[in-house]
């Protein structure tokens, strides 16, 4: 279910319980009564003294029951909040009310192309706005709209005219999401990228990949991704597993109530951090592979340099160690521990193996009779059999090299191979769809 239907079927949920109480705990409350109390239960990071500035209630107030339902709906919208009911109590000298509330998940605010201002002053921008926030905001919601609100108007005061857009964007620097904000700035580019460690900025690799920023529209995005993606490997692989790169810095000067420059210089701040040691890994949930093949899948051995890329490979043997042997679903999840004073790491690794699934049945279109008997004449796994999904995997890369082992010498035109895997977890088997196209 959609997050606001959710949210607005608690809601409507709420006002029946509302209207239901009302009816059968007397004495039932006067058309309006003077609001003594507003409490909230169920918070984690927000206050009480918060959720009542947020519903637009003012204590001593006289409220009705339109007042109290607007209210909950105020928190609702605001998207803070997963879900809300609320219940009154009829006092002598007036209405207590109690919110029940659970709040929504929330991701952290990213500034994609606000070049000339830190993250630390569009941050005191919204909390300036929003007291009670803290780098994070959900995904949707009043509280989003206001914090680009927010912005806009500190925009404004720095003599600049532009339209805060926001939306719910891939993290650039690893897992999750972040809610993005910013202008359209078509004319910002960036002029030039300097990295605070010398060899980088000499680096024939690095500057083969700069293209890919130089000249093009300014994007703090673009710029971390390619941080993530070009530079931070080259360090995780001679074991500075707790480098730190950027954020990003643009270095402006001049009069920043006059026009602003296009071309953007960009400074890339780098804290290396020690050279990290393998310490070892520690398994647990695995059954059928033992822990001697599991390790030695790693790779890696004791006092080995801590290479973070080719531990990341060693993790990716194991599931596909997991996988030739027919189960596909088998989860890996490693956990750091970092000896910040001996410069080692060790890990220790819970697996869920789920279950093996068999090889059921496979569905071809797109091919003519003569093609589809190539095809499953080639193919390797016999029904019934273990799922060995290197072999499937495998036998997908001759296809999309449109290999003569599989059709021989018959003449066959296809453009792409669409492949789709479909488990059935009560009989434990897996069916291969293929579409050609």
């Amino acid at each position: 279910m959609h997050p606001h239907i959710r949210r607005m079927v608690w809601f409507l949920a709420a006002a029946s319980a509302l209207s239901t109480w009302a009816q059968t705990t007397p004495p039932a409350p006067a058309a309006t009564a003077p609001l003594r109390e507003i409490r909230a239960e169920g918070l984690r990071s927000l206050s009480e003294p918060q959720v009542a500035t947020l519903t637009g209630l003012q204590t001593g107030a006289q409220v009705g029951k339109d007042d109290l339902q607007a209210a909950a709906d105020k928190l609702v919208q605001s998207g803070l909040f997963a879900k809300v009911r609320y219940n009154f109590q009829s006092r002598t000298d007036g209405v207590a009310l109690t919110f029940h509330v659970e709040e929504a998940p929330r991701i952290p605010a990213y500034f994609d192309n606000l070049p000339w201002f830190a993250d630390s002053e569009l941050n005191e921008a919204i909390r300036a706005k929003l007291p009670f926030y803290d780098g994070t905001l959900p995904e949707a919601g009043a509280v989003v709209d206001q914090a680009a609100e927010a912005l806009g108007q500190f925009l404004v005061t720095h003599g600049l005219q532009a339209a805060i857009e926001h939306q719910v964007a891939a993290n650039p620097l690893g897992d999750g999401s972040v809610q993005q904000f910013k202008i359209n700035a078509e004319a910002l580019h960036i002029a030039g990228v300097e990295f605070g460690d010398p060899a980088l900025n000499s680096s024939p690799a690095v500057r083969q990949e700069l293209p890919a920023l130089l000249g093009k529209p300014y994007s703090r995005t673009a710029i971390d991704m390619f941080l993530t993606e070009q530079i931070r490997p080259t360090f995780l692989q001679k074991g500075f597993l707790r480098v730190k790169l950027g954020p990003p810095e643009v270095r402006l000067s001049g009069n920043p109530n006059k026009k602003l420059p296009e071309q953007i210089p960009v400074f890339v701040p780098i804290a290396l951090g020690a050279v990290y040691h393998f310490k070892g890994v520690e398994w647990s949930g695995n059954n059928v592979l033992s822990t001697i093949t599991l390790t030695n899948s790693v790779g890696l051995k004791s006092g080995d340099i801590a290479d973070g890329m080719a531990i990341e490979a060693g993790w990716e043997r194991v599931r596909e160690e997991y996988g030739r042997r027919g189960y596909m679903q088998a989860k890996v999840e490693p956990m750091a521990d970092y000896d910040d004073a001996a410069h080692t790491i060790a890990y220790h690794v819970r697996v869920d193996e789920g279950k093996p699934f068999h090889f059921g049945s496979m569905t071809i279109t797109g091919l003519s009779v003569n093609a589809e008997k190539h095809l499953r004449d080639a193919w390797p796994i016999p029904q019934g059999q273990l799922f060995d999904k290197a072999k499937y995997e495998e036998f997908l890369t001759k296809l999309q090299a449109h290999s003569t082992e599989i059709f021989k010498d018959l003449p066959i035109h296809y453009d792409e191979v669409g492949h789709w895997l479909q488990p059935d977890e009560a009989k434990g088997t897996v069916d291969v769809l293929l579409d050609f196209k």
